[in-house]
């Protein structure tokens, strides 16, 4: 139900948030009961990823949907300017707040979106559980309102100290910005007295960055964070890309929108092996995480072995019986790259939608076949 590697990380959100944590695992539970019992159907989701546009202001290099490879460059400008209008979403948030759902808020960049700060304080008025990752070029702007609203907690993209983050991100000035505004966040939170957003740090693992790591502990120090996650890198090659289109083609679909991850990672593992361990040797008054939460072994094999499964997890995805994800569109997905509908809240209500004939025949798919060829190299496989 949780992989054990992941109670260490389940356990800190517990110190920091347990009624949250409580609710998670009472989810997860029913989600995995019905993985097991309900042939395709499932309980309410635990959490519900809105993607609130696919525009970005910022082009990182090892992005799917923006980086040199993504797939959004290629996309048509109608398709990337598709959002739901304020009303549709206020909609949505009524219709789901009877199940309690967490609410993630994704994009592209979802600052972006012009309702967002409204949008967050319409999910708190419901009394749901709201976080948001973002890229931090805009939290100076925003971060009165930010705090006001009473989001709960809030990531924020960070993959180096100045000038590195810069150059991983594709735009000069940007580190001094986000720490500006990670710098006035905190700022209105001492002056509310309140410990919300929690400022979760995350740093995505690449080429550019995995032999100076360890700087990060000091930058997330400076930001006055209450985490600091290393994320793996997500990559694939061509070999699970055709393996994925003759998968996808039995829902009449494709795995396009997964070829954004089709590179080389150009990092040495070992290396960052060694990486790690400077890492644990240093000081700081926050949580530290690696996450998927591989063991130096499994790391040899995750970045040298990319078409075969060489690490200790389950083997078998459930995400799509415990997460959502809503697109700037309507269109409700099972998975952040696969571009297969359940259906769209446009036409249907959500709880219609959650166990449609459309969910229930991947979900039949996804369990007989335990895993998608790209699973193996998915982030989502190791969280649940």
């Amino acid at each position: 139900m949780i992989p054990r590697r992941n109670i260490r990380r389940l356990f800190f959100k517990a110190l920091r948030q347990p009624r949250y944590a409580l609710k998670v695992f009472g989810k997860r539970f029913l989600a995995n009961m019905s993985y097991y019992a309900r042939n395709g159907r499932s309980s309410f989701p635990e959490s519900i990823t809105l993607f609130l546009t696919h525009r970005c202001n910022l082009h990182c290099h090892m992005c799917g949907q923006w980086g040199d490879k993504g797939v959004t460059r290629s996309d048509d400008s109608l398709y990337i300017g598709k959002e739901l209008e304020k009303e549709e979403l206020r909609g949505l948030i009524d219709s789901i707040s009877s199940f309690k759902p967490n609410i993630t808020l994704f994009g592209g960049e979802p600052l972006l979106y012009p309702h967002c700060i409204e949008l967050i304080e319409y999910i708190k008025k419901k009394g749901l559980h709201a976080l948001m990752v973002t890229n931090g070029t805009m939290l100076k702007e925003v971060a009165g309102s930010l705090v006001k609203s009473g989001l709960d907690e809030l990531n924020v993209s960070l993959d180096g100290a100045g000038e590195r983050h810069d150059a991983i991100r594709g735009q000069q000035g940007i580190f001094s910005r986000i720490m500006q505004g990670l710098a006035e966040i905190q700022r209105h939170k001492k002056e509310r007295k309140t410990t919300r957003p929690l400022v979760n740090i995350q740093c995505t693992i690449n080429s550019q960055n995995y032999s100076f790591l360890s700087e990060m502990i000091e930058v997330a120090g400076q930001t006055g964070a209450d985490s600091l996650t290393f994320h793996h890198l997500v990559f694939l090659n061509k070999e699970l890309i055709e393996k994925q289109r003759d998968c996808a083609s039995l829902l009449a679909t494709d795995g396009r929108a997964w070829e954004g991850f089709v590179f080389d990672p150009g990092i040495d593992p070992e290396s960052l092996n060694e990486e790690f361990e400077r890492i644990a040797s240093l000081k700081h008054a926050f949580s530290v995480e690696v996450y998927p939460r591989f063991s130096k072994d499994e790391i040899l094999k995750y970045y040298r072995n990319i078409a075969e499964k060489s690490f200790d997890y389950g083997g078998r995805c459930v995400s799509p019986w415990i997460v959502a994800y809503i697109f700037p569109d309507g269109e409700v997905r099972p998975c952040l790259n696969f571009r297969y509908s359940f259906g769209n809240i446009r036409t249907k209500g959500f709880s219609e939608i959650w166990n449609s004939e459309e969910a229930i025949r991947y979900r039949s798919l996804l369990r007989n076949k335990k895993v998608f060829p790209v699973c193996l190299r998915c982030t989502e496989l190791y969280r649940y």
